[in-house]
């Protein structure tokens, strides 16, 4: 058997012990990559959230505010947003497990409170957000990542009867049909959806019994489906989007799509430069927003868009590769919340990606960590503070250290 003994020979003759240190792992103590991703995702999003918004100013309706007044915001809420992400990161994993249901039932409260006449907030006759002075505060993006950690931590307490109706999955569905509901009063249909997804996909991968997953599932596409035939404003938008070049759509319920898809059209392969786009000239209402990535397809092309795409994939790729991780170290909360957050991300995403090129009905969700917006940018931080957690804690068990 090969020896090795505990210390060198220097040039001079001399004996120097090993630092035993330098023969440990020389794994990474956090995903490098995966941060470097999530800062250029952020920075460019600021970027195309100045260039998206600097001609609103020319509207009556932004006419007080500076051509630079999106840009400072979006620059506080990422600066802001990352000093809670780093204080996030230092919170063990354990500590969110013990928080996860205080901060399920706080954020219902703040859902509940948003209802409340002179206390909610309504903006494009949505009553989505709380004022707090300063900036409003929209509970629902809060509890995209809450029902996240929740729906984890209920999966791990009860993982002896998922295979149950009435002990494993009847009280989940409970809790998510009673946040569907405040949404649904909001209304916010997105959320609403982009939740349902969370809770169902972490409940599959906790083991649920198949037939009542399936069961469900099918149930819910049917409430969906009435919720949409049910609502007359819903209902012209869904037919809108399957024929926004309509005369009577191009100019109404398809008006925003249209726009969209002549930004993507005008971007082309390469784009029409950064700052040169015409359809945020009033043209494409959001497009701060919801929209941005039509700006971003205009003005950086095809390419541009595609780099978008490539890093997302990234980011939900990896969210599923620490959860499997965890999982097989036997840190099934942490693996589920980091699958969990994959889902979210990805969920989302794909949504506003949907409806800015036309496969999905026009919905009002942002792109994360791009689109203008305080609460969605801190949450999508908090999350993914939360993703290199977990993958920090991974890396510290299987060198055998403690958390």
């Amino acid at each position: 058997m090969a020896f090795q003994l505990p210390f060198k020979f220097s040039g001079g003759g001399s004996v120097t012990p090993i630092d035993i240190r330098a023969r440990q792992s020389r794994m990474m103590e956090y995903d490098k990559p995966l941060l470097w991703v999530i800062i250029l995702l952020l920075l460019l999003g600021m970027v195309m959230v100045y260039s998206a918004s600097i001609a609103l100013p020319d509207s009556p309706k932004y006419a007080a505010y500076k051509n630079s007044y999106f840009l400072t915001r979006q620059a506080t809420f990422i600066a802001i947003s990352g000093m809670v992400a780093l204080v996030a990161f230092r919170i063990p994993i354990a500590t969110w497990q013990r928080w996860a249901p205080y901060l399920f039932l706080g954020t219902m409260f703040l859902l509940l409170l948003v209802l409340i006449p002179g206390v909610g907030v309504v903006v494009n006759g949505g009553r989505r957000w709380l004022s707090l002075k300063i900036y409003n505060l929209q509970p629902s993006e809060l509890m995209k990542l809450f029902i996240v950690l929740y729906a984890a931590d209920y999966t791990v307490r009860k993982q002896e009867y998922m295979h149950k109706l009435t002990k494993g999955f009847l009280p989940m569905a409970l809790a998510v049909s009673v946040v569907g509901l405040l949404l649904l009063l909001e209304p916010d249909l997105g959320a609403f959806g982009v939740i349902v997804c969370i809770a169902m996909g972490i409940l599959f991968l906790g083991g649920v019994n198949a037939v009542w997953f399936g069961g469900i599932a099918g149930m819910l596409v049917t409430v969906f489906v009435s919720i949409i035939a049910l609502s007359k404003f819903r209902r012209e938008r869904f037919f809108a989007y399957l024929n926004p070049w309509d005369e009577a759509n191009a100019l109404d319920k398809g008006y925003q799509l249209t726009h969209s898809l002549i930004a993507f059209g005008r971007g082309e392969i390469f784009g029409v430069g950064l700052g040169g786009s015409v359809e945020k000239l009033h043209y494409l209402p959001e497009a701060h927003t919801d929209f941005l990535l039509a700006v971003i397809g205009e003005e950086l092309g095809l390419i541009g868009v595609l780099a978008v795409i490539g890093m997302f994939y990234w980011i939900v790729k990896r969210a599923f590769e620490i959860g499997r991780q965890a999982i097989a170290i036997d840190q099934t909360f942490a693996g589920l919340v980091a699958k969990g957050i994959g889902i979210w991300i990805g969920i989302q995403t794909f949504i506003n990606m949907g409806v800015n090129l036309g496969l999905l009905p026009t919905k009002g969700l942002t792109l994360p960590l791009m689109s203008y917006g305080g609460t969605g940018v801190l949450v999508n931080c908090l999350g993914l503070a939360i993703l290199l957690r977990i993958d920090y804690e991974n890396r510290v068990l299987m060198r055998g250290g403690r958390t």
